[in-house]
């Protein structure tokens, strides 16, 4: 579902069937985007080595693949979510990972690699982990927000630290990606976040490092 598709009023029926096509979009298809451009077309293609583009193939499946989870997730609050406002900024931020979303695919695809062969299952779960955060309060759910996007950024700096220099493509999508993340945390902060108990921060933590060691490999 687009931002502008929010100020329309819609069934419960008419939301399950978006939500749906969210999904198949997401997984299978072409998914809802902005307006803005893939900042890897603007950059050369660098001299890869064999190795260098095999590890990057990688990096950008897990990326990939976290994007699937943010689809999920963002979704599932934007179900749940108490305020219009609130389920406004999550379809908007949504969008956005949108853009993540196809920049990554396409860069997998010019690396020669695939995306991760588990992506129904984490934006099966995200979903589900994004509706019960949706359902706990908008406070909470833009704590997990927040945090969600704090961990994600780390992750790109750890990402952006093994490519190779000469991958400029590559550097240019995680580096818009983290400028992105970095926004999405301090608007749902901006609009009343919670801060989440050190137990459930360790749990996201674990549930992601599991996620990237299947994307890595499969």
């Amino acid at each position: 579902m687009t931002f502008e598709q929010h100020k329309r009023q819609f069934s419960g029926l008419d939301q399950f069937l978006i939500n749906i096509d969210t999904g198949v979009r997401t997984l299978f298809g072409t998914p809802e985007v902005t307006e803005r451009v893939n900042p890897a077309d603007s950059q050369p293609e660098g001299e890869l080595g064999e190795e260098d583009r095999k590890l990057a193939g990688r990096l950008m499946r897990i990326n990939h693949a976290g994007e699937v989870s943010a689809q999920g997730l963002y979704q599932g609050q934007a179900l749940t979510a108490e305020l219009p406002e609130i389920r406004e900024q999550m379809q908007r931020a949504a969008q956005e990972e949108n853009d993540h979303l196809d920049w990554c695919e396409s860069r997998c695809q010019e690396l020669g690699t695939h995306v991760n062969l588990l992506n129904p299952l984490w934006y099966l779960g995200s979903l589900t982990i994004g509706a019960i955060a949706g359902k706990a309060g908008d406070k909470w759910s833009l704590g997990f927000v927040a945090e969600t996007e704090h961990q994600v950024v780390r992750h790109l700096d750890e990402h952006l630290q093994q490519l190779s220099p000469e991958d400029h493509k590559s550097r240019a999508i995680l580096e818009q990606m983290k400028i992105d993340e970095l926004h999405h945390a301090t608007i749902a902060e901006g609009a009343g976040s919670a801060n989440l108990p050190a137990a459930v921060k360790m749990a996201m933590k674990l549930t992601s490092k599991v996620m990237t060691k299947g994307a890595y490999y499969l």
